[in-house]
């Protein structure tokens, strides 16, 4: 397959699967993080910043759901740069490196940081399911390129 396509069915399966997990979690463990939280903050922020109202309720988790795959999936697509024997490698690394992202500079960036850092048991799930949506990326991209 071509290096193109696995870059992006890789970066979509790997937005997917972390979104799906921090869905699913959120509701299972009271210390799960809340990324959506963050995101919608993120959007509203934005959207005001350049006088456009942001969408409210269900319309703007679903606006920051559809920014999140996109933005995730980009980012975890450009895994597909590394040779095929490095995908795994380089996905668990920019997995990680987007997790210690999300909780170091959230708060930097201006935006409440108390939904992905309110225990330690937040810190390293927010951490662990980045690096699994990298995992997950450059497992398939292999898996695509034999």
């Amino acid at each position: 397959m071509k290096k193109l396509a696995t870059c992006l069915i890789g970066g979509i399966a790997g937005a997917t699967a972390l979104n799906i997990l921090h869905q699913a979690a959120k509701y299972l463990d009271h210390n799960a993080p809340h990324v959506d939280l963050v995101g919608e903050e993120a959007l509203s922020k934005g959207l005001k910043s350049i006088s456009i109202k942001p969408p409210a309720g269900n319309a703007l988790f679903g606006a920051t759901l559809a920014s999140d795959l996109i933005s995730n999936a980009a980012y975890f697509g450009l895994i597909g740069n590394a040779k095929r024997k490095n995908l795994i490698t380089v996905g668990a690394v920019a997995g990680l490196a987007a997790g210690i992202g999300a909780i170091m500079l959230t708060k930097n960036m201006g935006l409440s940081d108390a939904p992905i850092t309110k225990t330690d048991k937040t810190k390293v799930m927010t951490v662990l399911w980045y690096t699994f949506g990298g995992l997950v990326a450059g497992a398939l991209m292999r898996g695509l390129r034999k």
